[in-house]
């Protein structure tokens, strides 16, 4: 009997290792950081990616994210400046934690930091930015600035508060709006649709116009080009006739002066032998040639200066000497 208790004790002081032992032992999961309580207190000890040993019982560990994570606001209500209260379904905040941050930001916001950090401020600041803009802004006009000013704002108020925790992207959804005012808004985009195709519709009516216009300067630039060069060619013709004539008219002065150079210098040449046969000596023979060739010689003392023969048929022209009339 006494034997058995012993086993008994031994058997409950077995499983009670044991089970401090499996206690004692936790894995920290890759992309992880483990961080420890004892009585509650936060330790400054802190824990990478593996297996590791604590106290049994009295210590215990929560495993804290440090890769990329994203964060689901869901059901946002947001009040605008004119009164319209909307809800925003979903807003979605991509963040990372550094790894060298841990400590800190759990010690100081626990490690559900991101319901302090970011589910809460993404509330705050959303219902700041519709607080100072009216309904056509956030559900049109500025909505497409809203998530870039939520995350620079977000992440303002981290670099202070929790350095570490970096936000890498905001992403908003588009905001739910009372059916009347949706309806409005439908019907004006419809409206602002028809107004788009009939501006679209101008424009390509005058598109049209233009290229047909275009294509009339282009064909009457053609006639005009083409006119132009067949005034060119004209001009051109009759340049070359012109030339031809002129060159024709040259030819033909230069044969005429040639020509009549020629005759000057037939008739100078004649005229000069003339000269120099007209001596007295030459003209004395003439003189007598003539007399010698008349047939018929007349004396008296009152002979005319010019007298006819019609029996002979010769005239006699010039003047007969002083010494022929005795």
């Amino acid at each position: 009997a006494r034997m058995a208790q012993w086993g008994a004790i031994f058997s409950i002081i077995a499983a009670l290792g044991g089970a401090a032992l499996l206690a004692s032992v936790h894995k920290i999961d890759e992309g992880h950081t483990g961080v420890y309580y004892r009585g509650g207190a936060l330790l400054t000890t802190t824990s990478s990616p593996g297996f590791h040993l604590m106290l049994p019982f009295i210590t215990t560990y929560k495993s804290v994210q440090t890769t990329i994570q994203t964060d689901e606001v869901k059901n946002v209500p947001c009040g605008t400046s004119g009164g319209v209260m909307i809800y925003f379904d979903r807003i979605e905040v991509v963040n990372y934690l550094v790894p060298s941050a841990v400590f800190d930001i759990v010690r100081n916001f626990t490690a559900d930091y991101d319901k302090a950090l970011i589910f809460n401020k993404v509330h705050h600041e959303l219902n700041q930015f519709c607080s100072v803009h009216s309904l056509q802004e956030v559900y049109i006009g500025l909505f497409d600035q809203i998530d870039e000013n939520l995350k620079l704002t977000l992440q303002e108020d981290l670099t202070n508060m929790a350095p570490g925790l970096i936000i890498q992207a905001v992403r908003v959804t588009k905001p739910n709006i009372p059916e009347s005012i949706r309806r409005n808004y439908e019907l004006m985009e419809s409206e602002k649709t028809k107004l788009l195709i009939s501006q679209q519709t101008q424009k390509v009516v005058e598109k049209e116009a233009e290229t047909e216009r275009i294509k009339a300067v282009i064909e009457a630039e053609k006639v005009a080009q083409v006119a132009e060069i067949k005034f060119g060619q004209k001009v051109m013709e009759k340049e070359t006739e012109k030339r031809i004539s002129q060159i024709e008219d040259g030819a033909f002065l230069a044969r005429e002066k040639a020509r009549a150079d020629a005759e000057f210098y037939t008739a100078q040449r004649v005229a000069e032998a003339n000269k120099i046969k007209l001596t007295p000596e030459y003209l004395q023979l003439m003189k007598y040639k003539a007399i010698a060739a008349n047939s018929k010689i007349y004396f008296g003392n009152d002979i005319p200066q010019m007298f006819v023969d019609s029996g002979s048929g010769t005239e006699v022209l010039n003047s007969l000497d002083p010494v022929q009339r005795a």
